[in-house]
């Protein structure tokens, strides 16, 4: 496995040397769009709108819109003075609990491996962890973006998890119908806790889900004979709330 980023973890006067691994590793059937008269792929162009003319990349500059249309332009000089200055640390500032961590701001998982001559720091720092049951909390640079992350233990070595920022979280308060709870009555509460129970499973074997969709794609490439791939979309439809209980109990008796 190859590392996508080498540095150290660095704690008080502590540096332990690290190499960063992609835990994840996407695997989407890449499209390309082609013209369908002629079979050849269709180009992007960099175009300008009110000129009509294809544009240079030394002519390109980025702005922001703010509203309008009014753009506010940067220069590459001035985006590189504002970019984050690269660094290979990433600086612990804290430690929390475990469990203290919500779902919603987890954003990407990456392996952290050791390095050679940091060998002992790295594993007398997982196994503190791992002792006192609780991650570090800290931020680095990568990719000309400041992240900020989360170290726990994670089978013999460290998970780094990139968080999202506070502001990028949305809040459920937009959700329509979220604000008045219909009233449960306890027998449907009964049935839905024995249909949970009926299905429940010791562990958790992530290998039986597959991406149907993409299993098709290569099937149908496969057969090279396929010259279009047609899905049928299931429309799944929501359970009439008067119908809940008669649906609790078949499921039970399924």
């Amino acid at each position: 496995m190859k590392a996508i980023w080498n540095g150290a973890v660095s704690f008080g006067l502590v540096n332990i040397p690290v190499k960063l691994y992609s835990a994840v590793e996407q695997r989407p059937v890449s499209f390309k769009l082609i013209h369908e008269t002629d079979g050849n792929p269709i180009e992007y162009r960099r175009w300008c709108a009110k000129g009509e003319h294809e544009v240079p990349w030394e002519e390109v500059v980025k702005g922001v819109d703010i509203g309008e249309g009014a753009f506010y332009v940067f220069s590459k000089q001035e985006l590189s003075t504002l970019r984050p200055k690269r660094s290979d640390l990433i600086e612990i500032v804290q430690f929390v609990e475990q469990g203290a961590l919500d779902r919603v701001y987890v954003d990407a998982h990456y392996y952290l491996g050791p390095e050679k001559p940091g060998k002992k720091a790295f594993f007398l720092l997982r196994e503190t962890l791992q002792r006192t049951m609780k991650m570090a909390v800290g931020s680095f640079v990568m990719r000309e973006r400041e992240h900020v992350c989360v170290i726990g233990p994670y089978g013999p070595g460290l998970l780094l998890s990139t968080l999202n920022y506070a502001d990028e979280v949305r809040s459920m308060e937009a959700i329509p119908d979220l604000g008045e709870r219909p009233e449960l009555r306890e027998q449907e509460l009964d049935l839905a806790e024995q249909l949970i129970e009926k299905l429940s499973v010791r562990s958790f074997d992530l290998s039986q889900f597959k991406d149907r969709y993409r299993e098709r794609l290569i099937e149908a490439i496969d057969k090279r004979d396929a010259k279009h791939l047609v899905m049928m979309d299931e429309v799944v439809k929501a359970t009439p709330e008067s119908n809940l209980l008669d649906a609790l109990k078949a499921s039970l008796e399924s």
